[in-house]
C-alpha cells in the first residue's frame, strides 16, 4: 500500500483536527494552487519552536514565520519596521525608542511594549538557559545578568523598558548602528507574557500557543510534519496569500532533492552540491544558488592538550588544500576560506587573512611537518586525534579530504559523524579534539562572526578560544562610533585570531535551494532568508 501524506494525516485527524490539502488523488503535490499550501523540506528537527530555545538556520526558518520582532524582514531579508512602525535615536547612539503598531495575538490580546521588556528579560535570565542570549549583549547589562549566578536574578535593570503600552525604549551599552538588522533576529521575538506566566513551558504546544506573525502552528508530529495555518490576527494578513505550510525534518540534501524532484515538496532548502548540474538539466526552473554569509570551518578544542598549542594548530590549517574542497567537492561556487568574515559584509573591507595563504601547498606542507615537530609530534611520535563531523550534506566528503591532507603531513585523524544538532550539541559541551561547524550570519555586520571568539561569548565559542588581546580590540570596537574606525579594530582582532589559528575556516558558501516556479516572492539574498508571508501565486506573461 502506497503511503501518502493523506493517509497519515486522514489517519490522526482525530488527534490533529487538520483537514489535508495539498494532494491531487493520491499524489503529495509541493504547490497546490487551489489550497494555496505548500510542501517545504526544511533541514534537521527543531529542538524547539520557543524562540528563546532555538538556535539554527533550519529553527529560523520556522519559528520566523510565526513571529515578528520590532524590526522583520523583507523578501530581501533587509530590516523593515515590524512590530515597530518607527524609531528614534539618541544622539549618543545609546537610547532607541520605538514606537509600536497596533496589532493582536493570535488569541486577540494586544501585543504590547510590555511583552518585549518580558521577552528580553525572559531570554537573557540565565534560568531560561538560552544558548544564543549573548547575540544580545548590546543591551545596557545585558552580559552582567545573563552571568549572574544567583538563583533568582533581578532582571529590572537590563536596559529595556516600556514606557506605555505602545512605546519600548532599549538602551545600549555601545552605540550600535547594525541594531536594526539585530531586532530582525529571533532572538528579540516577543513572546506572550500573558500566556507563558499562565503555562510556563507548555504555551509552546500546537494547542496553546499564540503568535504574532503570518503563520500559526497547528501541528507538529516529531520527525514528521509541523503545519502551521495563516495567521488572521496578523496585522498584514491581508497581503498573505498562503493558506497552509507543510515543513518535513529532511536533513539529508539528497531527500530534499528528491522531493522536489517527485513533486512532493515546492520548495527544498537544499541540495547536494554536487548534483547541481543534474538538477540544472531535470528542473532548471527551481535551481537557485547564491552568495551566502556562510562560512564553513573548523574549530580546535583550545581549552586541552595538544590544541592548546598555536604551533600544532597552524600546521593542520595550513597543511588543507582548500582550493580542492571549494571546487572538486562542492560544485556551487563555494571559495576557499583564509579568513573568518566573508566577503560582501557591511562596512568591512576584509583584508585580514592567513599570512602564508599565497604560499604554495607543498611549502606550507612543509612548515606544517617543521611545527609538528616543534609541537613534538613526528614519525615516531604522531598526532592522533578524532575529527568530528555532521552527517548532513557535503561535509562527510569534507572531512575525508580534511583526514587525507593532514594524513600527508603524519597526522591520524579518526572520522566521526553524528546527527546535525547532537553534533552541535558536543561542540557547545567542548567534548570534541577537532569539529566541523558552519556558522551564518545573524546579521550583516562583521561582529557577527568575531564575536564568536571572545571569552564571554560561552557555548558558541566552540574553540574556546580565550585571548585578552582579542576581547579588548572587539570591547574597543563595540565602542568606536566612526564606521571606518571600528571596522579597523575589527580587521585587528579578526587578523590575531587567525595568527592564533583558533579555528579553521575552510571555505565560504553559497545557498542552494529548490523553489517552485509556481510562486512569485522568493529573492535570492546573502542571509538566505525567505519568509513565506511574501509568496504569492506566480503571474505569467
Amino acid at each position: 500500500m502506497k503511503t501518502t501524506r493523506r493517509g497519515l494525516l486522514s489517519g490522526a485527524a482525530g488527534l490533529s483536527g487538520l483537514a489535508v490539502a495539498g494532494c491531487w488523488g493520491d499524489r503529495v503535490i509541493g504547490f497546490d494552487p487551489a489550497a494555496l499550501s505548500l510542501d517545504i523540506a526544511n533541514g534537521g528537527e527543531p529542538l524547539s519552536l520557543d524562540p528563546h530555545k532555538v538556535q539554527g538556520t533550519w529553527e529560523n526558518d520556522l519559528v520566523g514565520q510565526m513571529f515578528v520582532g520590532l524590526t522583520t524582514e523583507d523578501a530581501h531579508a533587509d530590516p523593515i519596521p515590524g512590530m515597530a512602525e518607527r524609531w528614534e535615536t539618541s544622539p549618543d547612539g545609546l537610547t532607541w525608542t520605538f514606537h509600536l503598531r497596533e496589532a493582536a495575538w493570535s488569541d486577540g490580546a494586544p501585543v504590547t511594549a510590555q511583552d518585549f521588556v518580558y521577552a528580553y528579560r525572559r531570554i537573557l535570565n540565565p534560568a531560561t538557559m538560552a544558548q544564543y542570549a549573548s547575540v544580545l549583549y548590546p543591551i545596557k547589562n545585558a552580559e552582567v545578568l545573563n552571568n549572574a549566578q544567583d538563583a533568582a536574578v533581578d532582571m529590572s535593570s537590563l536596559g529595556v523598558r516600556a514606557i506605555d503600552d505602545r512605546t519600548f525604549e532599549m538602551t545600549l551599552e555601545h552605540p550600535a548602528p547594525y541594531l536594526p538588522a539585530l531586532l530582525k533576529h529571533y532572538t528579540s521575538y516577543p513572546v506572550p507574557k500573558h500566556l507563558i506566566e499562565r503555562l510556563g513551558d507548555d504555551w509552546i504546544r500546537p494547542e496553546n500557543i499564540v503568535v504574532n506573525g503570518p503563520f500559526k502552528l497547528a501541528s507538529w508530529k516529531s520527525n514528521y510534519i509541523i503545519v502551521m495555518d495563516k495567521n488572521p490576527a496578523f496585522f498584514d494578513a491581508e497581503n498573505v496569500a498562503l493558506q497552509r505550510l507543510y515543513f518535513y525534518p529532511t536533513s539529508d540534501p539528497n531527500v530534499q532533492a528528491r522531493g522536489v524532484l517527485s513533486g512532493e515538496r515546492g520548495w527544498a532548502r537544499n541540495f547536494p552540491s554536487n548534483k547541481v548540474v543534474e538538477l540544472r538539466e531535470q528542473a532548471p526552473a527551481y535551481v537557485r544558488v547564491h552568495d551566502y554569509l556562510l562560512v564553513q570551518y573548523l574549530s580546535f578544542n583550545t581549552t586541552r592538550p595538544p590544541f592548546n598549542d598555536a604551533r600544532l594548530r597552524r600546521a593542520l590549517s595550513m597543511a588543507i588544500n582548500r582550493e580542492f574542497i571549494a571546487s572538486q567537492i562542492y560544485r556551487t561556487n563555494e571559495q576557499p576560506a583564509y579568513s573568518n568574515v566573508p566577503n560582501g559584509v557591511l562596512n568591512y573591507p576584509g583584508l585580514s587573512h592567513f599570512r602564508w595563504r599565497d604560499t604554495p601547498l607543498a611549502e606550507r606542507q612543509a612548515e606544517a611537518r617543521r611545527l609538528l615537530a616543534e609541537a613534538g609530534f613526528g614519525p615516531d611520535n604522531p598526532l592522533t586525534f578524532e575529527l568530528k563531523h555532521r552527517n548532513s550534506g557535503d561535509n562527510p566528503r569534507v572531512a575525508v579530504v580534511v583526514q587525507a591532507d593532514w594524513r600527508e603531513i603524519g597526522v591520524n585523524v579518526e572520522l566521526v559523524g553524528s546527527e546535525v544538532q547532537v553534533h552541535y550539541a558536543t561542540l557547545r559541551a567542548k567534548d570534541f579534539a577537532v569539529g566541523d561547524g558552519g556558522w551564518v550570519a545573524d546579521y550583516n555586520d562583521a561582529k557577527s562572526y568575531l564575536y564568536l571568539h571572545e571569552t564571554r561569548t560561552g557555548p558558541q565559542n566552540y574553540s574556546g578560544f580565550s585571548n585578552p588581546a582579542y576581547d579588548a580590540l572587539m570591547v574597543a570596537a563595540s565602542r568606536e562610533p566612526d564606521v571606518a574606525k571600528r571596522a579597523d579594530l575589527l580587521q585587528q582582532a579578526e587578523q590575531l585570531m587567525l595568527d592564533e589559528a583558533a579555528i579553521c575556516p575552510l571555505v565560504f558558501g553559497t545557498s542552494r535551494n529548490l523553489f517552485t516556479p509556481l510562486l512569485d516572492g522568493y529573492e535570492d539574498n546573502l542571509e538566505d532568508i525567505h519568509r513565506v508571508r511574501w509568496f504569492k501565486t506566480a503571474t505569467r506573461a
